[in-house]
C-alpha cells in the first residue's frame, strides 16, 4: 500500500510539472503603434505555487520511505492539504469571472492596451488530476500508518501485551481472546469482577 501511495505521489508531481510548462492564458493587446501583440502565460506563471508544490510532493514521495507512525499520518495530512491547494489553483481558472487585470499584469501590458485574454483548460485539468492523485496517495499513506500501528500491537512483546491486558482486565474494559490469555498468564481471572470492589 505504501509502494503504490509512493508511485502515486511521483505521478502527481509528474503531471502537477507538466502542467506548469502548458499555456493556461493567451493576452491579446495592442498599443497603437506596432502589431497587435499576443503573449502566453504558462502554468507556473499563472499559478507560481504549481512547481513548488510538485516539489513537495515528489519530496514526501522520497519522505515515505524513512518515517512510520505519527510521522506517516502528519505526511498524508500534508498531502491531503497540498491536493486541496492544487484543486484550488486549478479551480480559480473557471470560476474568476474576470481574469484580464491579472493577466495584464503578469504579462506586463498596460491594462488601457488589453484587447482580450484566452483560457486554455488543460493545465488546469492536468492540475486536478494531479490533486485527485495526491489525495488517494494521502488516503493510502494514512491507511498504512494505521495498519502499522495495528501490527506494532500485534507484533509486541509479551510482557508489554501483558501489561495491557491486566490494565484493561483492572479497568474493567472489553479484552479480546488474546488478551484475557494474557491476563490469565499474568495470574488475573479476567472473569471475576466481584473482586475488583474487595
Amino acid at each position: 500500500m505504501t509502494r503504490i501511495a509512493q508511485l502515486l505521489l511521483v505521478l502527481g508531481a509528474a503531471v502537477l510539472w507538466v502542467a506548469s510548462r502548458l499555456t493556461w492564458v493567451d493576452v491579446q493587446s495592442f498599443d497603437g503603434l506596432g502589431q497587435p501583440k499576443t503573449s502566453t502565460l504558462t502554468g507556473a506563471q499563472w499559478s507560481t505555487a504549481l512547481i513548488p508544490l510538485a516539489l513537495l510532493v515528489l519530496a514526501a514521495a522520497v519522505a515515505v520511505l524513512a518515517v512510520r507512525g505519527w510521522l506517516l499520518r502528519i505526511l498524508a495530512v500534508l498531502m491531503a492539504a497540498a491536493s486541496a491547494a492544487m484543486a484550488y489553483l486549478a479551480i480559480t481558472l473557471w470560476v474568476v469571472v474576470d481574469i484580464a487585470p491579472r493577466a495584464a499584469d503578469l504579462a506586463e501590458v498596460r491594462v488601457a492596451d488589453l484587447t482580450g485574454t484566452t483560457r486554455h483548460f488543460t493545465g488546469a485539468v492536468l492540475t486536478l488530476v494531479a490533486a485527485v492523485l495526491a489525495l488517494v496517495g494521502a488516503v493510502l499513506l494514512m491507511r498504512s500508518a494505521v495498519k502499522g500501528s495495528a501490527a506494532a500491537g500485534r507484533y509486541a512483546a509479551p510482557s508489554a501485551r501483558r501489561a495491557t491486558a491486566v490494565k484493561q482486565d483492572e479497568q474493567g474494559e472489553p479484552m479480546s481472546e488474546r488478551m484475557l490469555w494474557d491476563a490469565l498468564d499474568e495470574g488475573h481471572d479476567p472473569t471475576d469482577r466481584d473482586t475488583k470492589g474487595r
